[in-house]
């Protein structure tokens, strides 16, 4: 097996997984459908591995995203050598791609990027994943820094604490009276399970995880259940009376305080510690937006470490 890694065939695969399809790869790259499958042919033989699932669209199998990992920060560091150098091409600014979870994203985050020295000429690309799902897009490349529910790092990334999000059970004063029996009269524990609940999407266990508590690790919330996988939205659909849900408190509050929501338990609280993971890679751009996260998210999250979403 021969150890290099030409870079004709590392960009074109890279190519290949950011377009999703071969076609697609070979009109960026200029070049025929047939030369990009040649080289991704010829890199998965150097390697002794298959480097991508040939699905629509394609996707890196767990060797793939190494490579394109590789392929990725080569690319920035070409970037930053082209930058020093004064080369043509120098004026464009840096595009960092950065995974953020979707309450993260609705509350403390984009004041954090507004942070960031100006001159540094910054373009984001944000994906908005699950928190306990962004790493993932690490692991495949597809990301350079991600707000993670992980403390545990990623191949080729550093990990920091950020601190913990506070999420508190509400709903709407209406389907409080409506759903909930006698509540709060009536233990919550004994009225909650069946009541209609509003979760982010299917894999959001945070209102099971609140239901279990009460009830010492039996059942957990209702089946019942609507999926609303926006941030803003979630909180919108709980004040509309489609069910209950836990809700960041500081994106709750102003509701709170108007009294369109209702918190069924003040004294219990459901915390999510978040990490930001990245590149180990020295760049000075995603240093200073780490900067400028750390310092927002001091003001935002708590600052203990705690149990996860």
């Amino acid at each position: 097996m021969m150890t290099e890694l030409p870079l004709d065939q590392v960009r074109t695969l890279l190519a290949v997984v950011d377009e999703g399809t071969f076609d697609a790869a070979a009109a960026v790259l200029h070049v025929t459908p047939s030369a990009v499958s040649q080289r991704v042919k010829a890199l998965e033989q150097r390697t002794g591995r298959v480097l991508l699932m040939r699905t629509k669209p394609v996707r890196p199998t767990e060797s793939g995203e190494v490579v394109v990992r590789f392929a990725r920060q080569l690319a920035r560091l070409e970037d930053e050598a082209r930058t020093e150098l004064g080369m043509s091409g120098s004026d464009e600014p840096t595009r960092l791609s950065i995974a953020v979870n979707s309450d993260s994203l609705a509350t403390w985050f984009l004041p954090a990027l507004a942070r960031v020295p100006e001159e540094l000429r910054l373009c984001y690309e944000l994906r908005r994943e699950d928190q306990d799902h962004t790493a993932a897009l690490l692991r495949e490349g597809l990301v350079m820094a991600a707000v993670t529910s992980s403390p545990d790092a990623v191949t080729g990334c550093s990990v920091r604490s950020l601190g913990r999000m506070r999420y508190v059970p509400v709903a709407g004063p209406d389907f409080a009276a409506r759903r909930l029996g006698g509540w709060p009269d009536t233990p919550l524990r004994d009225v909650i399970g069946g009541a209609p609940v509003v979760a982010f999407d299917r894999r959001d266990d945070l209102q099971d995880a609140f239901v279990r508590g009460l009830k010492r690790g039996r059942g957990g919330a209702s089946s019942l259940r609507h999926l609303v996988p926006t941030s803003e939205g979630f909180v919108d659909a709980v004040a509309a009376g489609m069910g209950w849900g836990m809700a960041p408190e500081v994106q709750a509050a102003p509701l709170l305080s108007t009294g369109r929501l209702v918190n069924l338990a003040p004294d219990s609280k459901i915390y999510v510690p978040l990490y930001w993971q990245q590149w180990k890679l020295d760049f000075p751009a995603l240093a200073a937006v780490y900067e400028a996260v750390a310092a927002a998210a001091a003001e935002a999250l708590d600052d203990d470490a705690g149990r996860g979403r």
